[in-house]
């Protein structure tokens, strides 16, 4: 099956489609200029996750954590614009055919591009909070001074992102969300991550089991390739979604015409 083939086999699922969730993760944001934390390229390949972003290491020293890991986040983040990925799935949300994001992705790039419903698996670091009071407040608020980290509430208390580290769980309520979208769809787009970290990764499979088309658009297969999924559509997520997107709306035109 030719790379066209697969994008208008995708639309024409899509288009038939009722309830369609799409499971996103680090892929989807790299052409939006933000590194991935696994694989080639990765940030992982310059820190070890358990050193930087393992929550004990955060509370141990929290001022190491900031200036290895955070403040350069703070800066990619801050910067990063949605792409075309991220708009292909506002755009498919806006045709009545998407109902719900389900991210892995720390960015808010979904929202940016217009999504409504995003489960953010593993938080968002456009906010903060204080780990003595509590107390919420912008990352683009906070100035983060390299001789100042780690940055401070005014109680005095620390600030840590509103993410979720290693060592910590996912957020109950974004885990519950999550697991009814995955069982409540008919079809479930898996977008940009390599499905190997649990428990976001169980979420295809939910899918599957209940009934639902599970279709992955990745640049390599994944675990799911062959498996979970009916197809895999190979590339980037940019132009792919975008393709897959453009001709949903073909399709559905189309079929309006008497």
């Amino acid at each position: 099956m030719t790379p066209n083939d697969l994008i208008h086999q995708t639309a024409e699922i899509i288009a038939s489609s009722r309830h369609v969730v799409a499971l996103t993760g680090a892929g989807m944001s790299v052409e939006s200029g933000i590194p991935p934390f696994r694989g080639k390229g990765g940030l992982w390949e310059k820190f070890d996750p358990m050193e930087v972003a393992h929550i004990q290491s955060f509370m141990r020293n929290p001022e190491r954590v900031w200036r290895l890991l955070i403040s350069e986040m703070k800066d990619i983040l801050t910067e990063a614009r949605p792409n075309p990925a991220h708009y292909g799935l506002a755009r498919l949300e806006s045709l009545g055919k998407l109902k719900t994001v389900i991210t892995q992705n720390v960015d808010g790039l979904h929202q940016l591009a217009g999504s409504r419903d995003v489960i953010e698996f593993h938080g968002n670091f456009a906010w903060l909070w204080c780990l003595d009071c509590g107390d919420r407040a912008r990352t683009v608020d906070i100035d983060v001074n390299p001789g100042r980290l780690p940055p401070r509430c005014g109680c005095g208390g620390i600030y840590r992102p509103d993410c979720v580290f290693f060592g910590e769980s996912i957020p109950m309520q974004a885990l519950d969300r999550s697991q009814m979208a995955a069982s409540s769809c008919d079809l479930m787009l898996v977008i940009g991550t390599s499905a190997v970290v649990q428990p976001a990764a169980f979420m295809p499979l939910i899918a599957r089991q209940s009934g639902a088309v599970v279709i992955e658009i990745n640049p390599e297969p994944t675990p799911l390739t062959g498996t979970t999924s009916k197809l895999l559509v190979q590339g980037k997520a940019g132009s792919a979604v975008q393709q897959i997107t453009d001709e949903v709306e073909r399709i559905m035109a189309a079929r309006r015409q008497p």
